[in-house]
């Protein structure tokens, strides 16, 4: 895409992982929200256990170009680092950068989409199970 450098940016945060595989997850999903949201520039970051951190991919997304950094918090329930760590690090990070405004969304929460998502994984699991590949807890 030519042209200016989006001004808007969508930092993903999850909690982070020892497990670099939990870690990539994070990026696969940033690449499929690039590919919905042109607009915009997105990045990752881990609110701890493996970089990049909050700071880092705020200064990324300010490199960037972008001004206007939405952090979604990549979790499923409001609780204490979606409500209180993660936009507390996010506001601590964008004040470091002047001119930079910085909102927090909320968690994933409840959504149709995620219900149809469950199921899919259940019924993947069920085929499997009967095609005789032993379950994750199977014995």
């Amino acid at each position: 895409m030519s042209g200016p450098p989006p001004a808007k940016a969508i930092l993903l945060v999850d909690h982070g992982s020892v497990k670099a595989e939990a870690n990539e997850l994070l990026e696969e999903i940033v690449r499929l929200v690039e590919r919905i949201a042109p607009d915009y520039h997105v990045e990752a970051a881990h609110m701890e256990l493996a970089p990049p951190d909050i700071a880092d991919a705020v200064a990324a997304c300010v490199k960037a170009g972008s001004t206007d950094i939405t952090v979604m918090p990549y979790m499923l329930a409001p609780g204490r680092h979606s409500t209180d760590d993660i936009p507390r690090m996010a506001l601590e990070a964008a004040e470091r950068h002047e001119g930079v405004r910085v909102r927090v969304s909320e968690p994933l929460g409840a959504d149709s989409r995620l219900a149809e998502i469950i199921l899919t994984r259940v019924e993947a699991a069920r085929e499997k199970q009967e095609e005789g590949a032993p379950g994750r807890h199977d014995r």
